[in-house]
């Protein structure tokens, strides 16, 4: 591919450049801003470029909105928090993102980053997640859920909608 072609990434609409982060996914070339990005993409494609027949529902202009609190190992010196949310802000999808105490509320579109990316991005900043059976357990719970929630608004082919065999 030629470097200076620019491509919009499907999964937050920028404008990229065709050889940066990028794949193929069948026969198709796509380019993305971010690894954040691509991981949405490879994990529910068709969320994004749909099926002749099924509009893809970010095409079709779909938001998945969702607002979640996490709880952090122990609250945050001032200087963390404020280094927790502008690592959580670069993201893409992010709306809203407050520390208050040993709490994150987060409120974001499904469809651009995952809880899990959330989390990965906390800690990367250098904050530690709950770590007690019950906070693994319902960081868990939201990960199947929204994983589950996201394969079910996926596009399918066309040909496959309402047929009974």
């Amino acid at each position: 591919m030629n470097s200076n072609t620019t491509v919009k990434d499907l999964v937050c609409g920028m404008e990229v450049n065709s050889d940066d982060i990028s794949m193929d996914y069948q026969g198709i070339h796509y380019a993305f801003c971010s690894d954040q990005c691509l991981q949405r993409f490879q994990t529910n494609p068709h969320l994004y470029i749909g099926f002749p027949g099924a509009e893809a529902p970010k095409h079709a202009g779909m938001e998945l909105i969702k607002t979640r609190t996490l709880k952090l190992a122990e609250p945050l010196p001032q200087e963390l928090a404020d280094k927790v949310i502008e690592y959580i802000e670069a993201m893409m999808g992010i709306q809203f993102v407050e520390v208050d105490g040993d709490r994150i509320e987060i409120t974001y579109d499904l469809l651009q980053a995952t809880e899990e990316q959330i989390e990965q991005t906390i800690a990367q900043a250098g904050a530690t997640l709950g770590e007690d059976w019950t906070e693994k357990i319902k960081r868990a719970f939201i990960h199947y859920m929204e994983d589950t929630e996201a394969v079910t608004i996926e596009a399918r082919p066309g040909s496959m909608r309402g047929h009974h065999h």
